[in-house]
């Protein structure tokens, strides 16, 4: 790994003034401040600050103004037309969601990045980890090769310079990653451009695994041993609110009665991308009752597989047999596990395990399809897998995320591109077409009747009521946006080849 570069935070450089500034709510959402550019050094803004703030007619507002550029999003001045195809629409959407090269900023969360990139919409105006597999899906259809190479270069940066990929190139997020997709996106790129892709980039791929496998304190890990097995949670090492949602954290800190490490368990929970989720509450009605770190998820655990099985082929590929049957029989331990550990014969169907309390958390989710997607689960487990989700998760719209209606985004009404193509390819690997195709007509028709209505494309989605805009957690509808744009170019695609287009 190449030498780290370490970082200065808005709220290590602006002290007093970042707490303030988001306890007086100078913009209605937290992240605006957090990603707010100084318009000088930060010594300086600090200074005038402690300098003014005693003054009586000192309005803070006004002094964020004067000192600070709220980034614009980056939808900013593309013009809707609806009687443009879907499709016309996402490829004249590409440009606005691209960024070049940044540049560094003194006192900016942005952590510069060397190639261009494209970012998801709406108030995200950063490349996220996890999102971006599933936009490359999208350029991929559209011949965007270069774009997905300069993404994957990007992380590959991020992962020699800061040690892993983060959530997002923010300072905010230098204490967690996400959903650990590197090894899908080389693969993706290697389906294009050859095996060769896989071995140029296996320093990054076991890079990346060493950072989710890191045998640090437990306590202080990613890695938990459960009945002999080495296994993996989400894990964030920082402490406190997250600084891109500081007021909404220490207000519902305070509101739930400070719950024993409260913070850490909202940290963990974003680093998987579902935040939030009932998946992650020992009530699931109740977000204080979050308890991220005591779970093992499947998804999770299917996705370090993935890794394992994909350092495994670059070994392969450079002819080192010997390694790549090191690699081969670590996946073969964790396919195992996931097979045997993570099913729920109760409920016929993979769960979650709380690793402290020994036992699947009962809660039904997407993330048990994920074992159907990268082809570990059994034919038996597949089909059980597949009524389940005709039973619990099957909507007018596509699929909820949990069957349950908790107020949180994560849960239902609401879908989610990422997770319905992870579903669809996942039943299509074990043969269940018909209810993949249904799925995918569903998804289509739903993102087909907000575009009419809106003019855009969404985060996520309302299936269960399709004529609603989808709610819950901690901001407002997204549009844009990558991962949606993504998935519907592929599903139209699978859609055409099923009716002979």
């Amino acid at each position: 790994m190449e030498e780290k570069i370490e970082y200065t935070a808005p709220e290590e450089a602006f002290k007093e003034l970042f707490v303030d500034l988001q306890i007086s709510k100078v913009l209605s959402d937290d992240k605006q401040i957090s990603d707010a550019i100084p318009l000088s050094k930060p010594s300086e803004i600090l200074n005038r600050y402690r300098a003014q703030k005693e003054d009586g007619d000192f309005d803070i507002k006004a002094f964020f103004k004067e000192n600070f550029e709220v980034t614009e999003a980056p939808t900013t001045g593309f013009e809707v037309d609806t009687d443009r195809s879907i499709e016309e629409h996402i490829k004249a959407l590409w440009p606005y969601l691209q960024r070049e090269a940044d540049q560094l900023i003194e006192g900016s969360s942005l952590i510069p990045l060397q190639y261009p990139y494209i970012v998801p919409g709406g108030r995200f105006n950063e490349i996220y980890y996890w999102d971006s597999f599933f936009t490359m899906l999208g350029l991929k259809i559209h011949g965007e090769v270069d774009a997905i190479e300069n993404m994957i270069k990007n992380f590959a940066w991020m992962i020699n310079h800061i040690g892993f990929i983060p959530n997002g190139n923010r300072t905010y997020f230098l204490g967690r990653s996400q959903p650990p997709y590197f090894s899908l996106m080389v693969c993706l790129l290697a389906n294009t451009k050859g095996d060769s892709i896989l071995s140029d980039y296996l320093n990054e791929l076991e890079l990346e695994y060493g950072f989710w496998m890191n045998a640090a304190a437990e306590s202080e890990s990613h890695l938990i041993s459960y009945k002999g097995v080495s296994l993996n949670r989400y894990y964030d090492r920082n402490e406190g609110p997250r600084p891109e949602m500081y007021a909404t954290d220490v207000e519902d800190y305070e509101k739930f009665g400070k719950p024993d490490n409260y913070y850490k368990h909202l940290r963990a929970a974003c680093e998987s991308g579902w935040d939030f989720s009932c998946r992650w509450f020992k009530d699931p009605m109740d977000l204080g009752s979050i308890n991220t770190l005591n779970i093992l998820p499947v998804d999770l655990n299917c996705l370090l597989l993935y890794l394992e099985r994909t350092i495994a082929r670059a070994y392969d590929y450079r002819d080192e047999k010997q390694k790549s049957e090191i690699w081969y029989n670590r996946a073969s331990k964790r396919e195992e596990a996931i097979q045997n550990l993570f099913w729920n014969p109760e409920q016929n169907y993979f769960n979650d395990i709380n690793f402290v309390d020994e036992k699947h958390t009962g809660v039904r989710s997407l993330a048990g399809l994920f074992p159907l997607y990268f082809r570990c689960a059994t034919k038996k487990q597949a089909k059980a897998c597949a009524k389940v989700i005709e039973e619990y998760f099957l909507k007018d719209g596509g699929l909820v995320s949990t069957p349950l209606d908790t107020g949180q985004q994560w849960d239902a009404p609401n879908g989610w591109a990422p997770l319905q193509y992870i579903s669809v390819i996942g039943l299509r690997n074990y043969g269940f077409d018909d209810l993949a195709n249904e799925i995918i007509n569903r998804w289509i028709a739903s993102n087909r009747a907000i575009y009419k209505n809106t003019g855009k494309m969404l985060e996520k989605y309302n299936v269960v009521d399709v004529d609603q805009l989808s709610g819950g957690g901690e901001y407002l509808v997204q549009d844009g946006f990558g991962w949606t744009n993504g998935v519907y170019l592929v599903f139209k695609r699978l859609q055409k080849e099923l009716i002979g287009m």
